[in-house]
Formats: structure tokens, sequence, C-alpha cells
């Protein structure tokens, strides 16, 4: 038999048309299968296509409508502080600050928190707990962010002033290089409170990443370094980690990616205040919040201004990811050399 012979070549042959030669039914087939080929390449395409023309539009559409701002304060908009909405004077560097600080403080709370409930999930939990436990994470994702900020305004403000901003500032408020970093009033909202709130609002998302991610590395390479007497950290910093650490890394940008562009929860205990912090304790606003409380108001170069902010803080999500696919291929070239 030969080894390039088609299905249609394996079928048997009317005695009405020569050997070789593809019956009527056959060919219709064979074009319809080519079309049905064309059609889905064509059309997974085209819905790829639409994605880019809408991130695109949605660019160049915030650009035109912030094009008055940057016309009129140029490029010293980044790093303008003042925010005077009766003389029309905007700047961005106070909304630019708030975001980028209460993300970062979000980051390094949820991180390790994320890192240690994946690992249990993947490795000491019992079995009966796993599943349920595993749910309920997924569920906090499920969580609309406005219960998240109310609960921050109601609930949490209150114990944190009581009983976290009160015995740090009594503490490490007085101390050299660190106690400008604990000063100002104690209402229990803030910079430090909003990065509190949203790292538990990016919790859910990094954790069940990091859990898929840590099921996929082989079973095989877990036993050979438990057999090898490897202990659980060991096993867990030398072969779970590094095996799957572009999930991991994704799994971060996620949460950075969703706390920069968080809107209610921050905008309910971050104090809305335009100002440049001076400690973690010093009420400071976000581009979210920003547009969130100005935005029903706002008009002519007002208008504008905030879609400036828009736009930089899509540019500012665009670069994040940007240096997380970076940091993913630079990873990539170091484990291959």
């Amino acid at each position: 038999m030969s080894v390039g012979m088609t299905t249609i070549d394996k079928l048997p042959h009317s005695p009405d048309r020569p050997a070789g030669a593809v019956s009527p039914n056959m060919a219709a087939i064979a074009r319809r299968q080519r079309w049905q080929d064309v059609l889905f390449h064509r059309g997974t395409q085209a819905f790829s296509l639409l994605v880019l023309a809408a991130l695109i539009g949605i660019l160049v559409s915030l650009f035109m409508s912030a094009w008055p701002t940057f016309k009129t304060f140029g490029l010293k908009f980044l790093w303008t502080v003042e925010w005077d909405v009766v003389n029309e004077e905007f700047g961005a560097a106070i909304s630019i600050v708030g975001t980028l600080l209460s993300a970062g403080i979000a980051l390094l709370i949820a991180v390790p928190l994320a890192f240690g409930i994946a690992l249990f999930l993947t490795e000491n939990c019992p079995t009966w707990l796993r599943r349920p436990l595993g749910t309920a994470i997924e569920l906090l994702a499920a969580v609309p962010s406005i219960i998240y900020g109310m609960f921050g305004l109601f609930v949490f403000a209150p114990i944190f002033a009581d009983f976290i901003q009160t015995p740090l500032q009594q503490v490490l408020g007085g101390m050299p290089l660190v106690g400008w970093l604990f000063g100002g009033a104690v209402n229990g909202m803030g910079i430090l409170a909003a990065g509190i709130v949203l790292a538990f609002m990016i919790l859910p998302y990094i954790a069940a990443v990091m859990r898929d991610v840590f099921e996929i590395v082989p079973p095989i390479l877990r036993e050979s370094a438990y057999g090898l007497g490897c202990t659980t950290w060991e096993v867990v910093r030398k072969v779970v980690l590094p095996y799957p650490h572009k999930g991991v890394i994704g799994g971060v940008m996620l949460g950075l990616g969703r706390a920069l562009g968080e809107t209610m929860a921050v905008t309910f205990v971050i104090g809305n205040a335009n100002r440049m912090p001076t400690s973690l304790f010093s009420p400071g606003t976000s581009i979210a919040s920003v547009l969130a409380n100005e935005f029903g108001e706002a008009a002519d170069l007002h208008l504008t201004t905030l879609f400036a902010l828009g736009f930089l803080l899509f540019v500012i999500t665009f670069v994040v990811l940007a240096l997380a696919k970076l940091m993913i291929i630079r990873a990539e070239r170091a484990k291959g050399t």
C-alpha cells in the first residue's frame, strides 16, 4: 500500500469510472470541507481583529477627546500637582502617584498571601478541604467592588483606625527616617487603607491563577524531589515555583492590572483629597476615583482633562503589561542559557 494514499484513494472504485477518478459526491464533500476550513479561519481571524480594532478605537477616541488638555498643558501635565477647577489649572501627578502607591501596596500584601494560599491548596491541604476552600476563594472574585468599598468604609476603616493606625503612629511615628510614613490624621482612610482593601480584592485572582499553574507541575518532579530527601520548602522553591514561572508572573500582572483600574472600592476609602500624600495615612486620590467623582459635573477643559487621565491610565496599564511580557521573555532566555 502506498504511504501517500488518501482516504479517497482507498475507496472502492466503481466499475463505471476509471481507476483513480473521484466521484462527484466525494468532490462535493471535499469542496464543502475546504470552504468550512476557509470560513473557520476567516471567522476566527475576524474575531481577533475585532478585539484589536476595539483596542485601537478606545485608544484613539481617548486621545482625541484628551487632545485639548495635552495641547493646553503639554508634557508638564504629567508632573503638575495643581488641580484647580475654578481657574482651570490641572495636573495629573497627584492622581498618578495615588494610583501607583495604592496598587503597589496592594501587590506587596496580596502576592505573599496568594502564594501561601496556592501552596497550601496544592501541597498541604487535606483532600476534603481542597475543593470547598478553592471554591470560596473563587467566589471572592465575584464580589462586586462596591461591596468591598462599603465594607472598607463602614467596617474596616473604624477597626483600622483604632487597632492599626493608632498603635503604629504611637510606636513608629516618632522614629527617625520612618516616622514620617505614619504621620497624619487617624481616621481609617488614606493611601494605606486603600491599598489593603485593594489587596483583598485582587487576592482571589492571583491565588486562583497561582493554584492552577502549580497544579500543572508534573507529579513525577515532586515525587523525585521528595525521594531525594528534599523538604517541602525545597520542593516548592526549586521545583514547583521555577516550573510555571510564566503563569506566576501572569497572575501577578493580572492582579496589578485590576488594582490600577479599580474605582469604587478605592473611592470609598482613599480619602479623595487632591493633594500629594505625605504619609501612608494621608488621604489621596487615584485616577479612577477622580473620574468617578468629577465626571458627572465636568465641562469644557475640565472634561477633556478627565479624558486625559483616562488615557494615562490606559497607557500605564499597557506599560505594566508590556513590562510583564519582557520579564517573561528575559526569564525564558535566562532559562535557555
